[in-house]
C-alpha cells in the first residue's frame, strides 16, 4: 500500500461550492458571447422593419429624439469628416434640406462616425451644413443600424419603417429628392 505525503494529502479538490460558482460564471459568460455573436448576425436593419427610437444630441447641445419624429420623413446621414465620398455628396444633402425643410414633413438628422469634434465642425462649416448633425457617442446609433462604413443614409417613413437605404454617397440631388419622395408616399427601394 501506498503511503500519502504531506503535500498529496493537501491537494484537495476545491469546495463544491467554488467548483459552482467558476461553473455559473463561466456559463454567464459564454452566454455573454452567444447573444454578442448573434446580434453580429442579424445584419442591418432591412426595409420594411420600423426603425427603433434613438437619440441624437448635437454638437450644439440640441437634442433630437426621433420618437418626437412621427409623422415626418427622416432622413439620417452617417459620415464622418475623414470621409472622401462623405464630401461628395454634402453640398447636396444640405439643398436637399433647405429645399424641403421648409415645409416641414422631412427632417435630416447627420450622425458623425468615429470622428473628433474640431474636425466634424470644420467639415459642417466647409460645406455650410445647417440641418442638426451630432456625434455617435460609443457607436450607439452606428451600431443599432449596423453601419457596413459611411457615407450611409437611411430613409424612414412617417410611420416610422425603412423604406430606403443608401450604402455610399447620392450621386446628385435628383438621386436624394427621389428617394425622399418616395418615401413620403410609402413606395420602398
Amino acid at each position: 500500500m501506498e503511503e500519502q505525503t504531506p503535500q498529496a494529502s493537501q491537494r484537495k479538490s476545491l469546495p463544491v461550492w467554488v467548483q459552482a460558482l467558476a461553473l455559473v460564471v463561466l456559463l454567464a459568460f459564454l452566454t455573454l458571447i452567444g447573444f454578442s455573436l448573434k446580434r453580429t448576425q442579424q445584419g442591418p436593419i432591412t426595409i420594411g422593419q420600423t426603425v427603433p427610437a434613438f437619440t441624437l444630441t448635437t454638437f450644439d447641445g440640441d437634442v433630437y429624439n426621433t420618437a418626437d419624429m412621427q409623422g415626418k420623413v427622416v432622413v439620417i446621414n452617417f459620415w464622418a469628416s475623414w470621409c472622401f465620398p462623405c464630401k461628395q455628396e454634402a453640398a447636396d444633402l444640405e439643398s436637399a434640406w433647405r429645399q424641403l425643410s421648409p415645409d416641414g414633413d422631412v427632417v435630416f438628422l447627420g450622425v458623425d462616425y468615429v470622428d473628433t469634434e474640431p474636425e466634424a465642425r470644420a467639415y459642417l462649416s466647409e460645406f455650410d451644413i445647417t440641418y442638426p448633425n451630432g456625434p455617435d457617442l460609443a457607436t450607439k446609433i452606428s451600431q443599432m443600424f449596423r453601419i457596413r462604413g459611411v457615407p450611409e443614409t437611411y430613409i424612414i417613413s412617417p410611420d416610422g419603417k425603412l423604406v430606403d437605404v443608401k450604402i455610399g454617397p447620392y450621386s446628385s440631388l435628383t438621386e436624394i429628392l427621389d428617394a425622399i419622395d418616395k418615401a413620403k408616399t410609402g413606395s420602398v427601394n
